[in-house]
Order: structure tokens, then sequence, then C-alpha cells
């Protein structure tokens, strides 16, 4: 950090001057425009008599005896006779003259605006402008000086209070009225911060060659970039980075007590503390070996600014910039903002080529975490009850740059989601505990192995893309959404049966497929869940997983033809599963018959047989399915208000059809029937129709999926 500042103040880049600072009067210190907040609030405005003809309105009545001008707009008419006129300051015995600005606004207040040293950040800019006297009446503990008269030694409150008091007895106070305003605060305290003036050390701001740095840099998300631009072009003055504190980095610089030159500490002599240490050489001014060291130190930010730089062992740097900055919206404003400053002084370089701007934790009722508001939940407590592993699921599924609630919800689906994923490694590792991975077995997958294999490699082409976008709440998505729905629901039901009674060679080819899923499944995890990763990954290969490389897809595993027939088979597994739970039966007890005909005429039926513990049969036609109606159920919300006492006749004609007729009306969609001598025309659609289809005499049920219809006789 002093080196880095030895560097900058040679190019002219830093320098001394007395000029107004933002002072936080509890901590006693400087501090940086970046580093005040803002907060909305209501406050008193004042409407103050300074003679007949000013009245000015004020919200700062303690800051009267640091009034140094009265300013109108220049196109006012009320007050164009005024400028020029000097009039007498209350509570003081001086007069301050009034000038005119166009920076006033006519329809505050009553458009006569108060000019002090130092209200607020426009007080200087007109201070500046119009070369106004300095009045300063604030010490640095905010409390009042001697020029503040009979006020002297009172806080800013007090000091507010009484002058109010005073100007009330004098007649002064014609009206007061609450607005809206908002207050600076000082970031560390929250205490309002106050502007005063004081010999510090500044950094000069190069605006633009900050901004043509910054668009240099990749920003995630893009929209980021526009508030540090807002940011940078609002600035006022240049950067004090001088703090009244007791620790931080020393300013390396002395003071000759003789002639007041300033001595600059040189590189070898560095790192030194000006305040116990003298420099190795005389004044080179006047020849004096009498010094007095700079008290001061330097904001903190100067340190964690060159943050980069130190990466990359600065100054004998072995590549720049780096690649990555990770960091909070809250701190553009600051850490990205003096980091580009500050590599741009020194390197004439970017800091970085990429930074992800993440968003804040709010608590489960919607707001930011804070102790006062006691939403906060402390990591620990997370870490404890469901592991680091969850913790992290739950961060990564916030999108990058935009604020993320906490939930207690999301982190138990993430736990769960762990324990599903141990389950599918327990299962797997069941069955290739003792396989050797072999290239050759890849003549022995079967459809369902090269669907899920080709799966997996479209998911490392998504995944890849989401983790280069820092996509990651899209990237465990996904992952959690392949490896629970497709991979343990259905690909591994679909082995089961081969995995546990089938040859020797069906076997090797779903071993295959097991093994290379879980590897590349628990590396596409390790970044996100990296204890839950490791200890999977070390049950099947040695080394760390995390000093493996990232999965690539395999294009030759990128199977379209194998996708529609695995899709196929799961379709049709699911629903003759779906029949089995809906009818009562357990899911592995046998059927008497399926039959499938289907447009993909090779469909691989082992593992549809092996899921399903029945025969299937693929064929190439439909078989001949005739219809029986065994009843007909009459809606009675439709056909009460239609016959009303002549329903009981119809059900009896209903009952009395034959099958055949039953058949005909069910076919043809209508009925016509006889009711004491009238003809009656009824509807198919009034009816509810229980069906049975029948294959050579055998009742069947019928199901279908886009490309197959699926009988089963259960």
């Amino acid at each position: 950090t002093q080196l880095s500042f030895i560097q900058m103040y040679r190019k002219g880049l830093i320098y001394r001057s007395y000029h107004p600072v933002i002072l936080c009067p509890r901590c006693e210190t400087t501090i940086a425009l970046a580093e005040i907040e803002y907060r909305k609030g209501r406050t008193t405005l004042n409407y103050i008599k300074f003679d007949e003809d000013v009245v000015i309105a004020t919200t700062r009545p303690e800051l009267i005896p640091a009034c140094v001008a009265i300013a109108v707009h220049p196109k006012d008419e009320r007050y164009r006779n005024l400028v020029g006129k000097k009039v007498r300051v209350p509570t003081t015995d001086y007069y301050v003259e009034i000038i005119e600005d166009e920076e006033v606004d006519p329809s505050f207040g009553t458009g006569i605006v108060m000019v002090c040293t130092f209200g607020d950040r426009q007080d200087v800019k007109w201070w500046k402008k119009h070369n106004l006297e300095l009045r300063n009446i604030l010490n640095r503990d905010g409390t009042l000086n001697e020029k503040a008269g009979r006020y002297k030694g009172l806080t800013i409150e007090e000091a507010r209070s009484a002058i109010i008091n005073d100007l009330k007895k004098e007649g002064r106070v014609l009206k007061q009225e609450e607005v809206e305003h908002n207050v600076g605060l000082c970031w560390r305290c929250k205490t309002p911060v106050e502007i005063i003036p004081a010999e510090q050390w500044f950094v000069r701001v190069e605006k633009d060659r900050i901004l043509d740095a910054a668009r240099k840099v990749r920003w995630i998300p893009e929209h980021m970039f526009s508030r540090l631009e807002s940011w940078v072009e609002s600035m006022e003055w240049d950067w004090v980075i001088s703090r009244q504190r007791i620790f931080a980095t020393p300013i390396p610089v002395w003071y000759c007590k003789k002639c007041g030159s300033i001595l600059v500490a040189k590189e070898e002599w560095l790192p030194v503390d000006p305040t116990i240490e003298s420099p190795p050489e005389p004044c080179p001014k006047c020849g004096s070996t009498e010094f007095d060291g700079e008290s001061d130190v330097l904001d903190t930010w100067m340190d964690s600014s060159i943050t980069p730089l130190v990466i990359c062992d600065w100054p004998n740097l072995r590549e720049y910039p780096t690649s990555l900055r990770p960091q909070g919206h809250d701190i553009i404003r600051t850490w990205a903002f003096y980091t580009i400053l500050r590599s741009v002084a020194i390197l004439n370089e970017i800091p970085w080529r990429e930074i992800v701007i993440n968003g804040m934790v709010f608590g489960e009722d919607g707001r930011k975490m804070s102790k006062s508001l006691g939403n906060v939940i402390i990591p620990e407590e997370v870490i404890e009850k469901y592991g680091a592993d969850a913790l992290r699921q739950w961060a990564a599924s916030g999108v990058i740059g935009d604020d993320i609630i906490f939930s207690w919800k999301e982190i138990v689906a993430a736990s769960r989601f762990q324990q599903k994923f141990w389950s599918i490694a327990r299962f797997s590792l069941l069955h290739i505990s003792d396989y050797k991975p072999c290239e050759e077995d890849r003549k022995y997958l079967r459809d369902v192995d090269k669907w899920i294999l080709s799966k997996i490699n479209r998911l490392i082409e998504r995944v890849r893309g989401y983790m280069d976008s820092y996509r990651f709440d899209e990237a465990i998505k996904a992952i959690r959404s392949f490896a629970w729905y497709e991979y343990a629901d259905n690909y591994l039901e679909l082995v089961k049966s081969r995995l546990y009674s089938g040859s020797e060679e069906e076997k090797r080819g779903a071993k295959y497929t097991l093994y290379n899923c879980l590897s590349i499944l628990t590396r596409l995890i390790a970044p996100i869940t990296p204890f839950l990763a490791e200890e999977c990954w070390s049950k099947f290969n040695e080394s760390s997983v995390h000093l493996q490389d990232y999965p690539l897809p395999d294009p030759s595993l990128i199977d379209p033809e194998a996708e529609i027939k695995g899709e196929e088979i799961k379709r049709i597994v699911s629903l003759i599963r779906k029949l089995k739970h809906d009818r009562g039966l357990p899911l592995n007890v046998p059927l008497k018959k399926i039959i499938v005909f289907s447009e993909i005429f090779d469909l691989d039926k082992k593992d549809i047989e092996g899921a399903t513990n029945t025969k299937v049969e693929i064929v190439r036609q439909p078989p001949e399915v005739s219809i029986k109606v065994r009843r007909i159920k009459p809606k009675y919300a439709i056909l009460g208000p239609k016959f009303k006492e002549k329903m009981k006749t119809l059900n009896r004609i209903l009952e009395a059809l034959s099958e055949e007729e039953k058949r005909n009306f069910f076919q043809s969609g209508s009925l016509e029937v006889k009711i004491d001598g009238e003809q009656i025309h009824l509807e198919k659609d009034w009816f509810d129709f229980e069906i049975e289809r029948v294959i050579e005499g055998r009742e069947v049920t019928l199901m279908e999926t886009e490309k197959s219809t699926i009988f089963v006789e259960v």
C-alpha cells in the first residue's frame, strides 16, 4: 500500500490540500463520499426573517453563524432588486451579500437560500464558484467553535434548539413545517455527517480514464456497469484518503520542522511508520534533520483496492490482469471503483477481465438481514442442521445481481436432494465396485443406456454454458432435475432388472453407463456441493474430485435417435406403472400381457419387460380390438331437466339394450328411443360409458403416447 502511495504521488495522482471534506463527528475522522449512506426522514423547514425583505427557509438553523452569502435565482423577479444588497446575519454582528446563481431553486421555501460553509455539497460548489469567505464553525467532534459566538461548545442538536429559541424570541421564526429529506450518514456508525475544511491527502479522480477502463471489463450482470458510471459521473471532488484513526497503514510522509516541506519516503525505506521512525536523509530543501511524522493513516480502501496487484505479486508481476472479481452490489462505488482507479493509475491496465456482482441476503420476512430487525440467520446454524453443502446449494440458487431471500424450505429441499444423490451413488457403487471402465463395453449399450448417456452429455453442454455465464441457479436446477427425475426415477428403474438378472454382456452395458453417469454427475456438482462430491468420488476413484477436469461433452454419445427411443420407453413404462398404482397392484407384480404398437418399429423391449416384470410384444400392425359397453350411466345434471318424470322409463330402456345396441350407440354417437309413444333423440355426451376393450376374447386396458398404443391385459 505504501509503495503504491509513493508511485502515485510521483505521478501527481496523490496530493495534499486544504479542502472541504466529509467528517463523521462520532468517529472524528474524515470519510470519502463513497462511504456515505443516505436515509430518508422528516425534519423541520424553518422560515427565518433576516430583515424585512429577506426571509430564508432552512432545515439547518444551527449553521446560521456559518452563513457567508444569501443567494437567489437571477430570473426570479421577486428578488431581482435585492441582488448586491447586504443583510445582517441573525445571532451575529456581521453582514453578508445577496448574490444570484442559476442553481437556486425558486420553488423551494421562499426561493431565497442561505449559503453556509458548509451545510451540504451545494454549499461547497457555491463557495468555490463565488469565492466566498470561509467560516467554519464546527470542531471535529461535532461541537461548535468560537466562530459560533455564544453557541460555542454546544453540539449540533443543542445549537439547533438554542438558535431556534433565540430567533423565536426575536420574532424571526415566521413559520415551521415538516418536510422529507435525505440525511447523509457515516457507513460505519450511522451518525449524520458534516462538511468541514481540513488539510488532507487526496487521490486525483480521473473520471474519463476510469470509465474507459471499466468499459473494457465484462460486467455480470451487464447493467451493473451503469451503477459505477452514475457514481463516477456524480463525483464532485477527489477521493480523500487520509483518516484520523489509530489502526491502518501509515502514510509514509514527514514534514520538515524547519521549512515545512513534505518529504515522501523512498521505496527502499519501506515499510515505514513515520510516527516512530525518522527519515534516513535530511530535508532536501533546507538540510534539517528534524521532522514531524504524518499521524494520519490511509483509508482501508487504499489497501483493499490493490488486491488484484497483490494477487499477481506486484511489483514483480507474473501476469495481469486477474480473471475475476466477485463482490456485492453495495460496494460497487467503493471496492470496484477504487480498484479500477488504482489499477489504471499504477499500471494503466484493468484490474480484472470480469466482475460478478452479487445481491444481498434478505431474511424470510423479505427485509434485509439486520440484527436490529431480529431476522439474521447465522451460517453456523444452517451448517449444524443441514451441512455446508445445503447452504451452498441455497446460495447458488440466487440469480447473480439480484437480492436473495433466505428460506429454510429451500435449505430442506437442498438437503433432500443430497440424500437422493447419496442414494444414487450407493446404488451405483453396489454394481460398479468391481467394474473397470472399458470403452469396449459401448457395444453392449441398449436403447435406454444410449438415451441416458446422450441426455447427460447434453446436460454437460447446458451446465457448462450456465457456469460460464455465472448462472449457478440454472446450473444447479438442471443438475438436480436430471439426477432426480431422469436418472434416478427413470433410468435406474429401467435397468434394475438387467443389473440383477441380466446376462454378463447385458450387465456390462448398464455398468458402463452407471460408472460414466456417476463420474459425470459427481464432477458437475462438485463446485456447488464439494463435500458430498468428494465423499462420493472417493468411493470409486483415487485422488480428489476437485483435481479432476470439469466434464466435457462427448459428441459420439449424443444420439438424437436413441433419445427418441429412450423417451418412448420411459413413457410406456411410466404409463404401465401408473396403471398398476391406480389398480392397487404392487409395481413388481407381473401382468398377463403387454402389446405395444409403435411408430418406432425397432423399439428395444428388453428393459420394458424388466421394469414391468411382464413379457412385451412389439407389433407392426395394431391388433384387432373389439369394444364392449358394460354399462351406460345417465348424466343426471343434463338429463334430469330434460326428461324429469320420464327418467325411470329411460333407465329401463337403457338397461334393456342389447350389447350390439349399446356398442352402436357408443360408436355412432346417438340413439333414438320411444317413451310413451314419443320419439326421443339421445346424444352420447349425455351419458358415461363403461367400456371394455377385448383382444382375442381377452379384456385389455388401452393407453396411448404420441407414438405408441399400449394394450395391457391385467
